[in-house]
């Protein structure tokens, strides 16, 4: 019984020694990323873009990283890694280091790719650590002048009395044109002709010439045209009336209900990256959405800033690959 005794003593003072370790290694690994978090960023931080440097991704990229580098005092660096439909610069993010040096921004492409490709290098929701929903862009539902249409109900009207004559254009199989044109079809209970184009740019130079009847494509695009009488806008495709044109509804107030679709730009890290290390760039990047010369610039290309924790971005990613799955599954969608 002593024997006992004194080896229960000892395994019991054994015990309280190792969970006192594991504390200390807890504490000392949380007082390493505090320290990491409170020096970050010590070099140049790389904010990958997946794209050409053209277009939103771009604009939004370069402004927000310049904003966040004069603020650290850091050069933050946008580098564009173009190709395989966004992938290959997707990719590269999803296997880089974890310290908060290589980032990525990517729009709504994001969530419509694993909905499309039956295979992806990387996993949306396991290689990366959201960071911040840093915007939204607004997107507009236009015809052709010659379309008698005034509205969103006489456009479903017009298409049900004449199924699969209208013709609707978007920029190639699997592009966001593609997808939301799918989801307005299925939701209004209509029949389109779809015409593919290589590019945003081509089907809106074909809505122009009347090849095709409508689209549905980024406000900051077709805006010029629509206030120059040659196209005509019906309804803003969010969720909400578009500041910019205050006078437009919704497609879903329109006789679409449910209906709604954002362009969305994201910040990413790749996963593991400290959660220390993740909030100093979110509360960064909160910061510099803020910034009035930034709002500014981003009305210019209807842009709406966003902003807000990782976890509210982490909830929004998870609703979008749901939605966009079943839009493309229900329309047979697929990129290869």
């Amino acid at each position: 019984m002593i024997l006992g005794h004194r080896f229960g003593k000892r395994f019991l003072h054994g015990m309280l020694l190792a969970a006192g370790a594991a504390a200390c290694g807890w504490m000392a690994d949380a007082s390493a990323q505090s320290a990491s978090a409170t020096a970050y960023p010590v070099k140049t931080v790389r904010v990958v873009v997946p794209s050409a440097p053209s277009g939103g991704t771009d604009l939004i990229g370069r402004l927000t990283a310049q904003k966040a580098g004069e603020a650290w005092g850091q050069t933050v660096m946008v580098d564009n890694i173009s190709g395989g439909a966004t992938r290959i610069g997707i990719n590269a993010v999803a296997k880089a280091a974890p310290d908060g040096y290589t980032l990525l921004l990517t729009t709504v492409n994001f969530a419509f790719a694993p909905a499309i490709y039956a295979k992806l290098p990387y996993d949306p929701l396991n290689d990366f650590a959201p960071i911040v929903h840093i915007a939204n862009t607004a997107s507009l539902l236009a015809v052709h002048p010659v379309v008698p249409a005034k509205n969103v109900a006489e456009l479903i009207a017009l298409a049900k009395a004449k199924p699969g004559e209208l013709r609707y254009g978007f920029g190639g199989t699997g592009s966001v044109g593609h997808l939301v044109g799918a989801m307005f079809q299925a939701q209004a209970k209509v029949t389109l002709l779809q015409v593919p184009y290589k590019g945003t740019g081509p089907s809106t130079t074909a809505l122009l010439g009347g090849e095709v009847h409508m689209v549905i494509a980024n406000m900051a695009s077709l805006l010029p045209y629509v206030r120059a009488g040659r196209l005509r806008a019906l309804a803003v495709a969010g969720a909400a009336r578009s500041r910019i044109m205050p006078e437009l509804p919704t497609i879903a107030a329109s006789g679409v209900p449910g209906y709604e679709y954002s362009g969305w730009y994201g910040l990413w890290a790749p996963a593991k990256t400290p959660g220390a290390v993740v909030t100093k760039i979110n509360e960064e990047f909160n910061r510099v959405l803020a910034d009035n010369a930034v709002k500014e610039r981003f009305a210019e290309g209807a842009i709406e800033p966003v902003g807000g924790a990782p976890e509210k971005f982490t909830v929004y990613l998870a609703a979008e690959l749901k939605k966009w799955s079943k839009v493309a599954r229900d329309a047979g969608i697929t990129a290869e």
